[in-house]
């Protein structure tokens, strides 16, 4: 008996849909893989400096098709920005190290590091903290900077001195030294040309004069207490070159500005947001020199902001390709499959071994018949039990036609078939014989 054949234009019908189907699958979580990531930043500034360059950087990984994009939420200050960060309104930010809670925020990149300069107008007397006493200091900033003056007059115990500080918006700082209603300023800038040509312009002054710079000389102390900040040299001749203003090495306190994630970014969300930064930085510097400041964080386990696991392994070399994070899911898989379905199978068999197969069924009926062809009695029965061998004969046909495993295969028909023939013949040929027997008697 054949087995009935599908057409070839079935088949190829078939084929074409399996092969559509496994590549429209593969194309699906190719994409959605490659799929980039947009995350929330919050940022702002006094001077918008920092939504500025966030804004470049942005733009800059859109057009470098980086895996990670950043979306801006703008602030009026960093300590606004932080306050959206530690709300969770937002998943980045840009903060200054000893401004908001930051409890909960991990380290991606350094984005700037700004230095606390006191200074004076020139020509003042005042050369030292000591000579601040009885003295109103304008803090340029206000409340940004309210930790580091509260170091500072703990430190210097500047209460008892009567030492006041008024904040100060950068617009009314200059008219607030030309009426004499500060004698100094307390500001917090990096030390960039655009800042330190800010500063300058604060003061009146000549080829002869300059503003004075104020040491912090006590800057180590502080920041053993304060671990936001830093001991830090301004360099000699940083405000100006002839003569050089400070006319050495000028010690004081310096803190970093920080772009932070919260411990719940995935690391490697982290690992490819801090590589395509660190990539964009090089790619801008030339149009943006204050990227120049963009530095890796500290990988230390006591860093005062500690730095985004998922960061610390691109910094450190240390990045699983996709191939190290799923080499051994992708070798295993088809294993635990094959062996999945091997014990399903087995379980299969075991549970049906006590029941009769459908085909053994079909056997043991034709069986049966061979029995009732051994003690027929005439003509009539025998060809009763042809039609019934023909009737099993053609539903196993139809069987095995639909595809049923259950059904007998053609070389087991055919075998079935003959056997019961030879018997039916046979058992006609001993009953023409006995009824030749008895006419001749």
């Amino acid at each position: 008996m054949e087995s009935v054949r599908m057409p070839s234009w079935l088949r190829m019908v078939l084929v074409a849909g399996v092969f559509v189907l496994v590549t429209g699958a593969s194309l699906f979580a190719y994409r959605w893989y490659i799929h980039p990531t947009t995350l929330t930043v919050a940022v702002g500034s006094l001077d918008g400096e920092a939504t500025k360059l966030m804004s470049a950087l942005a733009s800059r990984l859109t057009a470098a098709n980086a895996p990670v994009r950043l979306k801006l939420l703008e602030t009026t200050s960093a300590l606004e920005a932080a306050d959206m960060f530690s709300s969770n309104k937002a998943d980045l930010a840009v903060v200054r190290g000893d401004v908001g809670d930051l409890s909960q925020a991990q380290a991606i990149i350094v984005l700037a590091r700004a230095v606390v300069l006191l200074v004076v107008p020139p020509g003042s007397s005042i050369t030292d903290i000591a000579g601040l006493k009885r003295v109103t200091v304008g803090v340029v900033g206000g409340e940004m900077n309210r930790k580091i003056v509260s170091a500072l007059t703990e430190e210097y115990n500047l209460g008892r001195a009567n030492v006041s500080f008024r904040n100060l918006a950068p617009a009314e700082t200059r008219r607030a030294l030309e009426a004499k209603e500060v004698r100094a300023l307390l500001i917090v800038v990096p030390l960039a040309e655009k800042y330190l040509a800010l500063l300058r312009g604060f003061f009146l002054q000549n080829p002869k004069t300059a503003p004075v710079l104020i040491p912090i000389d006590a800057a180590g102390a502080i920041a053993e207490k304060h671990r936001a900040y830093e001991s830090f040299d301004v360099p000699k001749g940083t405000l100006r070159g002839s003569p050089p203003v400070p006319s050495d090495d000028l010690t004081t306190l310096r803190v970093s500005f920080y772009v932070v994630a919260g411990k719940q970014l995935d690391n490697d969300q982290a690992g490819a947001l801090a590589e395509a930064l660190m990539k964009a930085r090089r790619d801008l510097l030339g149009e943006l020199p204050m990227l120049a400041q963009i530095t890796a964080p500290s990988t230390e386990s006591d860093a005062y902001l500690p730095v985004h696991p998922g960061a610390a392994a691109f910094y450190n070399g240390t990045q699983e390709s996709f191939l190290d994070q799923w080499g051994n899911a992708i070798f295993l898989a088809p294993m635990i499959f094959g062996a999945l379905v091997s014990v399903g199978a087995a379980a299969w068999k075991f549970l049906r071994e006590g029941e009769p197969r459908k085909s053994e069924q079909a056997l043991d009926s034709l069986y049966a018949l061979g029995r009732r062809i051994r003690t027929a009695d005439g003509e009539s029965e025998l060809s009763e039990i042809e039609r019934e061998i023909d009737k099993v004969l053609q539903m196993q046909r139809v069987k095995a036609a639909a595809g049923d495993e259950n059904a007998l295969d053609v070389t087991t028909l055919n075998v079935a078939a003959h056997r019961l023939q030879s018997l039916v013949h046979d058992r006609r040929t001993l009953l023409a014989a006995r009824s030749g027997g008895k006419a001749m008697a």
